[in-house]
């Protein structure tokens, strides 16, 4: 095949891809793309992480060339997607975004990487599922700036060289151990994002509320803060209920009383801990005693995926300190039986039984 043949079939395939992300992203966009900061000095939280990528960003324009790629990793819904947009926009070029799951093959890759104009910002969300073929072309595309192509086969087989656009890939993951070493080290900068303090939180929940048009107080923001997980996706999403909430039964303000209300209706309790956190708890303190207990085991009581558990249940639960993980199995701590209101020696049902 002819090299014009390969890249035209390339960034055809690429530019589908685009548009299947575009339409599948666009509910969520609709829903967060009003609230998210275009600028650094709109954006909360993570100073550290947001000083160092401003001297970065000063000293690439000074020098007139694209910023080194950024890696970000961190639990989901503490603005990882934010930073690359406001990247983008502080930089002046166009951001490109895709995600990991969505190139399966190299040719979708080369699709994305021959439409890049100088400068453009390439963001790959959970970067860690990309396929091992798909990585390997990054390698050369992230350090050289260039593509190879083997075309044909046997005595015929003749290896192209397509030469990239300056570009700045940022690659976003919530499990950066399943990252391989030579693309790790191939990012210049790498960032892990944290969890919010309630303060930052309530200053979050402050600006949404403005961009919302909703009239809040400071204790009914530091309300919906407490409660928040520290994640800034989850104290948006709290306070579009509350807001609900109070148009709906109260007079469309917010205050802490109408915060208090609205959560509790939403089975949110003063931790910020739902239904299925609760329900995952009191499996492990009754059923199995405190621990420890397997993952496989808690997701089968429970009736819920393993895999859901630990990606969106466990995180919280080890960060406050009530499990923790052992070579086991999952336990409980006293503080899990305390909050819970859970006497450790209770015995199980199960035993109860024989």
């Amino acid at each position: 095949m002819a090299r014009e043949e390969i890249i035209k079939n390339s960034n055809s395939e690429g530019l589908e891809i685009q548009e299947d992300l575009e339409v599948n992203k666009e509910e969520d966009l609709y829903q967060s793309i009003n609230l998210r900061p275009k600028n650094l000095l709109e954006y909360v939280g993570q100073k550290s992480v947001v000083n160092s990528l401003e001297t970065a960003m000063k000293a690439a324009s000074n020098r007139k060339e694209p910023l080194e790629h950024v890696l970000f990793h961190g639990p989901p819904g503490l603005g990882k997607t934010t930073l690359a947009h406001v990247i983008a926009t502080e930089s002046g070029y166009k951001i490109i975004h895709t995600s990991g799951p969505s190139l399966e093959r190299p040719a979708d890759m080369v699709g994305l990487l021959s439409n890049l104009n100088f400068g453009d910002v390439l963001f790959i969300d959970e970067i860690h599922r990309i396929s091992k073929g798909v990585e390997e072309y990054m390698y050369s595309a992230m350090e050289d700036f260039k593509v190879d192509f083997i075309t044909g086969s046997g005595t015929f087989a003749k290896s192209l060289s397509f030469p990239l656009q300056r570009f700045t890939l940022v690659g976003a993951t919530t499990r950066a151990g399943m990252l391989s070493s030579p693309l790790r080290d191939r990012f210049g900068l790498t960032y892990h994002v944290d969890y919010y303090s309630p303060k930052e939180l309530s200053n979050v929940i402050k600006r949404s509320s403005e961009l919302l048009g909703i009239k809040i107080s400071d204790e009914g923001s530091y309300e919906i803060a407490n409660r928040s997980r520290g994640t800034p996706r989850i104290a948006n999403r709290l306070l579009r209920r509350v807001r609900d909430y109070s148009e709906v039964h109260e007079t469309g303000n917010i205050d802490k009383n109408i915060s208090q209300k609205a959560l509790k209706s939403e089975g949110v309790d003063e931790l910020g801990l739902d239904r299925l956190d609760r329900e995952y708890l009191k499996t492990l303190l009754v059923n199995y005693k405190g621990g420890p207990a397997g993952i496989e085991a808690l997701a089968a009581t429970i009736n819920e995926e393993s895999q859901t558990l630990m990606d969106v249940v466990e995180p919280f639960l080890l960060k406050i300190g009530f499990v923790v993980r052992t070579p086991s199995g999952r336990k409980a701590t006293e503080k899990a039986y305390s909050y819970l209101n859970v006497d450790k020696t209770r015995k199980s049902d199960q035993a109860q039984l024989f």
